[in-house]
């Protein structure tokens, strides 16, 4: 095989494995950083979801939200929900949003 075929391989390879690896790092983040309060399912369930009155991030509400809605909510934070556009970066930001797009009813 020469070089330069196998160098377009190499390239194809990765960057279909990139998303999967994404959507790993998304569910990390969502664990470390996001389940404490909106539950590991989402659901808001724990008792500072419950007491928060969060809602349901594998609901239709929630999951119709556009990208850019949710990048803007993560990274700006809201209520008692603290901002991690500083924290994260954009692409960590985008791998938390499609582990919850994982997450829909």
């Amino acid at each position: 095989m020469r070089k330069s075929t196998l160098a377009l391989v190499t390239v194809l390879a990765l960057s279909l494995a990139l998303p999967v690896f994404a959507a790993d790092d998304g569910t990390a983040i969502f664990k470390s950083k996001c389940a404490m309060c909106h539950g590991p399912d989402g659901s808001g369930s724990t008792p500072m979801g419950k007491s928060m009155k969060m809602r349901d991030l594998r609901s239709p509400e929630v999951q119709k939200q556009t990208d850019i809605q949710l990048t803007d909510l993560i990274a700006g934070g809201k209520g008692k929900m603290p901002a991690y556009g500083k924290k994260l970066t954009t692409s960590e930001i985008q791998a938390v949003i499609a582990h919850l797009r994982t997450l829909k009813k």
